[in-house]
């Protein structure tokens, strides 16, 4: 397993968790921008900047990602096509996008997008809080623990 995160947008806090994991784990974690980041130096954390672009970093994400594969990301799009390969997809939030849910997600994606092109004020997501981030890692730590036991 391989863990690949949707770095843009991805929370510091989330980060400095994952790379945690990476270290105490030695699972490799690839972090993906469009823009510079600087990440913490490890043989198991690496970064890689993608082209300037719409979806670019969710494309790279897709065309590496494996079956088995980790993506760390709150674009359910991506989610989608990540489970599609047989990986999993876990949001900052601690949210699993799994087969089950995943038609549901898009479908209220696409709702609300339609709400908000419409002129429709729809708010965007509160504030991550500790409760968030304590959920992300739980939910981070069950799907490593499941990995090695293979």
């Amino acid at each position: 397993m391989r863990i690949w995160v949707d770095a843009d947008a991805c929370p510091v806090v989330i980060k400095e968790i994952l790379f945690k994991a990476a270290n105490r784990t030695q699972i490799e974690t690839t972090l993906l921008a469009n823009h510079y980041m600087s990440v913490l130096k490890s043989p198991y954390i690496h970064f890689v900047q993608v082209s300037q672009g719409f979806d670019e970093a969710d494309n790279e994400i897709v065309e590496r990602c494996q079956s088995g594969d980790l993506v760390i990301t709150s674009d359910i799009p991506l989610a989608a096509d990540v489970i599609a390969k047989g990986g999993q997809a876990l949001s900052p939030r601690g949210e699993l996008f799994t087969k089950e849910n995943i038609k549901s997600l898009l479908g209220m994606r696409d709702f609300m997008d339609t709400m908000r092109s419409s002129g429709e004020h729809t708010g965007g997501p509160a504030p991550m809080n500790q409760n968030d981030r304590q959920q992300f890692a739980n939910q981070l730590d069950k799907i490593i623990s499941r990995f090695q036991r293979r």
